[in-house]
């Protein structure tokens, strides 16, 4: 069968998608039991996060309860388990909940007082004294960006109360007890840093008082194991290889490499002799993502994800020669690993591929052999995706040369899809494409199965997302491009990579019929490439998911870990006056093509807090008082993205009608 492209029929509707929309954010392993288990996304329960034995599918905690944290927004980490019981961060009043693990229908007990302002992530039980806990612990008593307080806080259990145990800098992350309870080891930084572009990691030394008292723990010798305030260097992503060894990463040779530290001699040195030229973690936007893990009793051996051609890779390194062997594996992505057994060699993660849901799988590796064998075992029962796998889009990674000077763009392309079609009925005609602009802005456009991808693909449309310069896992000087060009580098990034395609080189898109739409920064990117671009005609149509428009203001009113982020060199008035030069909310007059704009509040009220929804509403005006098109949905309830099963449902349908109506493939499928 042959129609013309965008008007293909397919199976693949938007209520299949959403209705199986369930997402892992994260594994905890029980280091006690061997116990796996994941927090579950549930669009079908309000968008409620829930806390998941893996093998078995059985809910810790029941209906009513929201393991989430609200750390930075972003949260992650919200949870961990050991000797059966279970801590986790309750978003709905913010305090954190102790629950027996092992028991069905157990019932939480509040372990922090009451209070809505604190909050609390990436949580770290003693491992001999059990009612001690150290967490992230992030206070909004005086909401506002500047005023909020972060640092790590002790919680007993005993006596239910937090008191102050690191502080000083802007923000901590990974506090982690040595495996004898002797060590604690943390990760800060300060504004206007990120934390993967300069951070610290520091140790101290623990002892412990009466745990009846308060405080029950102290801390002493406070030693720096890696990274300065004042250098570009990011570290970050602690593990405990013995008692002796600490593991880390760090990108000082530009890519982010595995290090380790020596607690006796104080010295940390790299893992490999050379460095290598791939990234070894992602950009820290979650606290709950995690790289590695060790695999062997003895602490010599780790398994670590690296990034190659926007993929990931496994490899299994010898943590004491560096040498590291490539494992075969069918997951192009690997996210939050942790160590199940050493003694079996395992480890867990979620795992994605290109044609199946994200799932837990459990990876067992053979040591001692000059070729490692691996197996891989799936432990929870994923969703499986609501179409078959002959009607997945493959994606193809590629890297495209920008004239003149051949400067790599890395992008991912999906072709149009559908075993029911052999392609056009038009003669020579080229697919409607949709460019995607991913968040971050140093995000990453991942190769994972996305229903939302084929869900155009099989309609006949192909999808382009772009890694443009700013983007992860290509090494810091890639990242580094954005630095001071958020906005302008983005925009023309993503013109360049259609206008390629487009070209007698490829002959893959049409480019009249080419649409853009990006969430959150990446919303940045489509409504600059309307209004200030290089080519204000480069595209048909556009969608802004609550997406950045006015760049002064959100610099005084987003949320404290991103309100130094992506700042521009000069004095304040020079920096507003750049800032207000690339912020589209001021060219509204120059959009004249239909703009569909969605924009979000926040889950507990009519608030997005890392992207206001006054952004929205202003440029929403201003296109229509200048005599422009617009379109404006906002969604009660939610934050700074959509978790409801009813909202994703809508908002992908009515992005799909947008294009059809705009490229007239209506009327074209009625032919």
């Amino acid at each position: 069968m042959r129609a013309p492209y965008g008007t293909w029929k397919s199976p693949i509707s938007a209520e299949s998608i959403t209705r199986s929309a369930n997402s892992i954010y994260e594994i905890i392993v029980d280091p006690s039991t061997s116990i796996v288990y994941h927090v579950e996304g549930r669009p079908s329960e309000a968008g409620r996060s829930v806390l998941v034995e893996s093998r078995t599918g059985r809910d810790v905690a029941g209906q009513g309860w929201n393991v989430r944290t609200g750390v930075h927004e972003y949260g992650g980490a919200p949870a961990t388990v050991q000797s059966g019981i279970a801590y986790f961060s309750h978003i709905k009043d913010n305090r954190v909940y102790e629950v027996d693990a092992r028991q069905s229908g157990a019932t939480p007990e509040a372990v922090t007082p009451e209070n809505p302002a604190h909050r609390f992530a990436q949580i770290c039980i003693h491992p001999a004294k059990t009612n001690i806990l150290v967490s992230v612990f992030e206070d909004h008593t005086i909401d506002q960006p500047s005023s909020v307080v972060n640092s790590l806080c002790l919680i007993n259990t005993n006596t239910k109360s937090v008191s102050t145990l690191v502080s000083g800098s802007d923000f901590y992350a990974f506090p982690l007890f040595s495996p004898d309870g002797d060590r604690l080891v943390w990760q800060q930084w300060s504004n206007p840093h990120m934390p993967w572009e300069s951070s610290q990691i520091l140790i101290a030394d623990v002892s412990l008082t009466d745990s009846t008292s308060d405080p029950a723990l102290k801390l002493s010798n406070i030693t720096t194991v890696a990274g300065d305030a004042n250098s570009n260097i990011s570290v970050g992503w602690m593990s405990w290889a013995s008692n002796e060894t600490l593991l880390f990463l760090s990108d000082e040779s530009g890519f982010v490499n595995p290090w380790k530290y020596d607690v006796s001699s104080k010295k940390s040195s790299a893992i490999f002799p050379e460095p290598v030229r791939e990234d070894f973690a992602n950009v820290m936007w979650s606290l709950g993502m995690f790289p590695y893990a060790v695999v062997d009793p003895q602490g010599r051996h780790g398994i670590f994800t690296a990034w190659r051609d926007g993929r990931n890779i496994l490899y299994l390194v010898d943590l004491e020669s560096g040498t590291r062997k490539q494992l075969d594996s069918p997951y192009v992505t690997v996210e939050s690993m942790r160590t199940v057994s050493k003694e079996k060699n395992q480890v867990v993660f979620v795992g994605g591929k290109v044609d199946a849901s994200p799932a837990v799988v459990q990876c067992t590796v053979t040591l001692g052999k000059s070729s490692p064998q691996v197996t891989f075992e799936t432990l929870n029962l994923p969703g499986e995706p609501p179409f078959a796998k002959e009607l997945v889009s493959v994606p193809k990674g590629m890297t495209l040369k920008v004239p003149p000077d051949g400067e790599p763009l890395h992008i991912v392309f999906y072709a149009p899809h559908n075993p029911q079609y052999e392609g056009s009925s038009v003669d020579a005609e080229k697919p409607p494409c949709v460019l995607n602009v991913h968040g971050g802005p140093t995000g990453m456009a991942f190769q994972d199965l996305q229903s939302r991808i084929q869900y155009f693909t099989s309609r006949g449309w192909s999808w382009l997302d772009v890694n443009y310069g700013g983007s992860f896992g290509y090494g810091r000087a890639y990242r580094d491009r954005l630095n001071g060009q958020w906005g302008p580098l983005d925009t023309e990034d993503c013109i360049t990579a259609a206008s390629i395609l487009a070209s007698d080189q490829y002959n893959l898109i049409d480019p009249s019929r080419t649409v853009i739409r990006g969430s959150s920064s990446g919303g940045l990117t489509v409504l600059t490439s309307l209004s200030l671009s290089s080519n204000l005609n480069a595209f048909t149509a556009a969608t802004s998911l609550y997406g950045v428009v006015d760049l002064v203001a959100l610099m005084k009113e987003t949320h404290k870990f991103e309100a130094h982020y992506m700042q521009v060199p000069g004095t304040p008035e020079e920096k507003e006056k750049i800032l207000k030069a690339r912020s589209p909310v001021n060219f509204a007059d120059r959009i004249k093509k239909p703009l569909l704009v969605r924009f979000p509040a926040f889950l507990q009220g009519d608030i997005d807090r890392v992207v206001p929804k006054e952004q929205a509403q202003a440029m929403y005006d201003n296109i229509i008082n200048a005599g422009g098109t617009a379109e404006f949905k906002l969604y009660s309830g939610e934050g700074h993205g959509f978790r409801q099963e009813a909202h994703q449902r809508d908002a992908l349908e009515r992005e799909l009608d947008f294009y059809e109506r705009c490229l007239g493939l209506k009327e074209q499928g009625k032919l």
